[in-house]
């Protein structure tokens, strides 16, 4: 039987590990202006991480927005702060770092697990994400890369299986 209970996690990562991550307020509908909002809460954690490293490269996150008006918030939000941006093909879940990667370690560390509330929820997958070895996240975006050259080898139709 699959859980009533829904907790949308909002997390963003670089090639060392999470940058920035946050739950959804129950009931809240993602909209732009609530995702403005958590792209201007992870930009100050990229700053903050940014003055003790040097520098940054962020992968992606998917959200049940519409792709075009998340596609034009998250283009805007970028280019007013000088953000460059990495361009990806629609529907492409084996190209998106956050489900070929993060959702899928996320699930198989939680699978089986009954939990009764969301205060149950949040410290569990809170502890897993952070949980994921430094190493894991270095893996991910080399292997994105390759996704990435397999997608342009065979222009742009590419499908991992996995």
């Amino acid at each position: 039987m699959r859980s009533k209970i829904k907790v949308m996690l909002l997390a963003f990562f670089d090639s060392e590990g999470i940058v920035h991550h946050e739950y959804a307020p129950d009931g809240q509908t993602i909209n732009k202006e609530f995702f403005v909002e958590v792209l201007r809460r992870l930009r100050e954690s990229v700053r903050r991480k940014d003055r003790k490293n040097g520098g940054i490269e962020t992968g992606s996150c998917t959200t049940t927005m519409r792709p075009h008006t998340l596609h034009i918030l998250c283009s805007r939000f970028c280019a007013k702060h000088g953000t460059a941006q990495l361009q990806q093909p629609p529907y492409s879940p084996d190209l998106a770092p956050c489900d070929f990667f993060l959702f899928r370690r996320l699930k198989e560390v939680l699978k089986g697990h009954r939990f009764e509330a969301t205060e149950d929820i949040k410290p569990n997958s809170t502890r897993t994400l952070l949980d994921i070895p430094k190493e894991e996240f270095a893996k991910c975006f080399q292997q994105w890369q390759k996704r990435w050259a397999n997608c342009v080898a065979v222009d742009r139709n590419y499908v991992e299986d996995n």
